[in-house]
């Protein structure tokens, strides 16, 4: 594959921050007066970045329709949310199987790493100071660090011109539709994870370059390069 720049998600892919998301949703509901939900509900309303989260929350399903809400009713609530995560300790935020030893490895190969989330930037470094991650990254863009996100190539473009590579230098990792879409609008190759938040999709038919069931597969094939 020969890449330089490895451009990662965050939330499915390094990291499992469903229950902590989840607490924080369901605090923000019981805010406004309204039923919580088990956390393998809200786990399927992850990865569109906070904002469809809350609408999602509100109207109790993935798809919410034109008209179900005012921009008033889901910015007063994403408020609720973000104050309700800000507040959480992030302890039940765990990364996932051979994520830290494999970045660390990858970081000393050479390679650069840099992290794409649709999750507000605000709530990115402590995350990564968490984990010792915060000087593994080159470049870390949230989901409202430009007017767009993912799907969209953006941030991606962003990435590679900010860090001077190539597109065909680099490639996106992640574990859903959004960075598939991010990736193969970018004309990057993708690399999917199986194990994240996906709706229920197998990553594969979202038809990335590769795709892995375990972190640690994913590295020993980048790394292949190296040997």
């Amino acid at each position: 594959m020969n890449k330089q720049l490895l451009i990662f998600d965050f939330d499915g892919t390094l990291i499992d921050s469903v229950p902590d998301l989840a607490d924080a949703t369901n605090a923000m509901l019981t805010t406004l007066g309204k039923d919580t939900y088990p956390i393998e509900t809200i786990r399927n309303w992850i990865g569109n970045g906070s904002r469809l989260l809350v609408e999602r929350a509100l109207v109790g399903k993935v798809e919410v329709a034109d008209g179900e809400l005012t921009v008033g009713e889901a910015d007063h609530a994403e408020q609720i949310f973000f104050e309700a995560y800000r507040n959480l300790s992030g302890s039940k935020t765990v990364a996932y199987p051979d994520v830290d030893d494999g970045l660390k490895k990858l970081h000393a190969a050479g390679y650069t790493l840099a992290l794409v989330t649709n999750k507000p930037i605000r709530f990115v470094p402590k995350i990564l100071q968490s984990f010792g991650w915060q000087d593994l990254f080159s470049e870390v863009m949230g989901g409202d660090s430009l007017p767009v996100k993912k799907p969209d190539p953006t941030p991606l473009l962003h990435v590679c011109e900010t860090l001077n590579f190539s597109v065909e230098q680099a490639v996106m990792i992640g574990d859903s539709r959004n960075d598939m879409l991010a990736g193969q609008n970018a004309n990057m190759d993708t690399l999917g994870l199986s194990y994240g938040y996906n709706y229920g999709q197998d990553i594969r038919e979202l038809n990335p370059t590769e795709a892995f069931d375990h972190f640690a597969d994913l590295v020993a094939w980048i790394m292949k390069d190296k040997a």
